[in-house]
């Protein structure tokens, strides 16, 4: 909330300068008419079965609800400054075993007697965390407002990732503003503040020593519930794939362009088509995400008991040690082009659809299909219901649990790079005064949109997500 008021102060100084400076000018139809104001907030609840931090089994419960506050100035007739301000706070049971053992009082303590599972959310550090992110976009307009050309910049930040984006624009208007053309590029140079799965990050920190450290008297069982021995030879103690280092690239920048053409086909028909072109080169994999191979032996911590019952739901209180983490290529090409196409009805209903078709080099093909059916009910009151279709092809690099191969270069259990598809139903209900005449403080009320959305997908993982949004004017 720092940023939210550093920015309203700097923007509203702008405003009065600008405002003193255009006291003067020729009078002319101004791009924006007034300062506007958005706030909106999202609620996001799911589970499933697959998460990630896990190894592609376990409980992938998460809840986030994301403010955001969108200020939209006009500097003068031409130009338009736009700050956008939000925060994004989560729970999550799949991070928060990141360290499923955490909560307790200490491995080294406890005895032997450690446990953690898949399935149940540890009380650590890593079970909730806050994404916050700042940007300004600034866009001007020529006299005859047939070109327009606009500048950003962004900051996002959380507990293990920041990131830096600038970008900018140019679109260009003709045939009387009914053909519209759009080229973009935008650049994003993130870092990661890596976090591991604590049984690898501790094994290094020990210097391998399954006796010292994290390990120091914590009992490690093999698949039959017996306890090894720790100074036992290769191929008989639990060694992870790698035991020198885990992340040798922090980096992770994208750089991608945008390209669009719009066209008005008559009085009640409009279609757009779009390409983005998007490369990304870095470290591409999560940190976080265990992965588990199929051709090497198994190692828990816990109850020996629950060993024969570990990817079950029911299971409590034992947890495998990881063989290594996500793995995945330093480069990436994705290549997604859409198109959309709206259909003045009548005066009561309006018809919007959508469709993209997504590539990229690590073996994914999607498609993606939605149908959006504004209703008038009233002068002020519009309803909306939608259908969304979703389906992809796995990544090259993706198997489930327990069958990746050691062998391989690149491994993840990642379900969202899996082979899956998904549907998506919204309802959505709109309240729009153009007189604004609800009012807080100087602001007056222009529109308020509520959005509900149930999304499922084949694999399990169920989510409904809450959204609304109030947009105001400035008097």
């Amino acid at each position: 909330m720092k940023y939210s008021l550093v920015c309203v102060l700097f923007v509203v100084a702008l405003q009065s300068a600008f405002a003193q400076q255009d006291s003067t000018a020729v009078y002319k139809k101004r791009v924006l008419e007034t300062t506007e104001v958005d706030f909106l907030t999202s609620y996001y609840t799911q589970d499933g079965n697959n998460a990630s931090v896990t190894g592609g089994i376990g409980d992938e419960h998460l809840t986030d609800f994301t403010p955001t506050i969108v200020l939209k100035m006009p500097l003068n007739a031409d130009d338009v400054l736009t700050v956008d301000v939000g925060i994004s706070a989560y729970t999550s049971a799949s991070s928060s075993n990141l360290d499923p053992f955490d909560g307790s009082s200490g491995a080294s303590d406890n005895g032997g007697s450690t446990i953690g599972s898949p399935w149940v959310a540890s009380s650590g550090a890593s079970k909730q965390d806050t994404w916050g992110s700042l940007s300004v976009d600034y866009s001007h307009s020529s006299d005859d407002r047939n070109r327009i050309v606009n500048g950003h910049v962004s900051f996002a930040t959380e507990y293990d990732y920041t990131s830096i984006g600038f970008g900018g624009g140019y679109t260009m208007l003709f045939n009387e503003k009914n053909t519209e053309i759009g080229i973009s590029g935008n650049i994003y140079l993130d870092t990661w503040s890596p976090r591991y799965p604590t049984e690898l990050d501790s094994y290094l920190e020990a210097g391998n020593d399954l006796t010292a450290g994290f390990f120091n008297g914590v009992d490690i069982l093999n698949q039959s519930g017996n306890i090894i021995d720790k100074f036992g030879a290769a191929g008989t103690i639990w060694t992870p794939q790698s035991s020198t280092g885990l992340i040798d690239d922090t980096s992770r920048n994208s750089y991608a362009l945008s390209l669009s053409f719009s066209q008005i086909v008559s009085k009640n028909s409009q279609f757009s088509v779009f390409l983005d072109i998007v490369s990304q080169q870095g470290w591409l994999g999560n940190p976080l995400q265990r992965v588990y191979f199929g051709d090497v032996d198994n190692y828990y911590i816990g109850n020996a008991s629950s060993i024969s019952n570990y990817t079950s739901s029911s299971n409590t209180d034992v947890f495998q040690l990881a063989d290594d983490i996500e793995r995945l290529p330093d480069s990436r090409l994705k290549i997604p082009i859409g198109f959309r196409y709206n259909h003045y009805i009548n005066e009561i209903v309006t018809l919007r659809t959508y469709y993209r078709y997504y590539y990229d080099d690590w073996g994914i093909n999607s498609h993606t299909a939605s149908i959006e059916l504004p209703i008038k009910i009233s002068e002020k009151f519009t309803l909306y219901p939608s259908y969304r279709y979703y389906s992809q092809t796995a990544a090259d690099y993706f198997a489930p649990y327990e069958q990746n191969l050691s062998t391989s270069e690149f491994y993840t259990s990642d379900y969202d790079l899996s082979e899956f598809n998904a549907n998506q139903y919204g309802i959505g209900a709109s309240y729009t005064d153009i007189f604004a005449k609800w009012h807080i403080w100087k602001l007056g009320l222009k529109s308020i949109d509520l959005k509900y959305n149930n999304y499922k997908r084949n694999t399990g993982l169920n989510a409904n997500i809450i959204s609304v949004g109030f947009k105001f004017v400035m008097d």
